[in-house]
């Protein structure tokens, strides 16, 4: 039989007030991301919080990686498809638990107030706009 080690494996937390919320040029520019764990940019597990303000939008687009997305606080709305339709919205309250797919055509609107969620993936992470005009990393005309 083995026993526990007589050194303990140190505890690690992250307090809300050490969070590091940057722009990120994926997002528009009033969008925040704060990278919790791991490194969304290169392979393996990652979660982030990403804080949307309010009556902001992110456009239809879609993500190679599973999701998992956990809402931390305000109210987010979350719609399927191609196109932006608001009539497609599904509405989840602080604690609700949303699994989504990747490669799912998604939308989503900050447009009760600001929300914040929690991401877990497996990256690299990735977003792909449904319509390049939507992308704030191109080149507008």
């Amino acid at each position: 039989m083995q026993t526990a080690s007589a050194t303990p494996a140190a505890l690690k937390s992250i307090l809300p007030d050490e969070l590091d919320w940057k722009p990120f040029a994926a997002f528009p520019p009033a969008a925040r991301l704060a990278v919790l764990l791991g490194h969304p940019s290169r392979p393996g597990p990652y979660v982030i919080r990403v804080k949307l303000p309010a009556d902001e939008r992110l456009m239809p687009h879609w993500h190679p990686e599973d999701r998992i997305y956990t809402v931390m606080s305000g109210i987010f709305h979350i719609g399927l498809g191609e196109r932006f339709d608001p009539a497609k919205l599904q509405s989840y309250p602080p604690g609700s638990v949303v699994l989504l797919p990747g490669h799912t055509p998604h939308f989503h609107w900050a447009k009760c107030g600001e929300y914040v969620t929690q991401v877990i993936g497996v990256g690299p992470l990735g977003i792909e706009y449904m319509d390049r005009h939507d992308d704030p990393r191109k080149v507008q005309p």
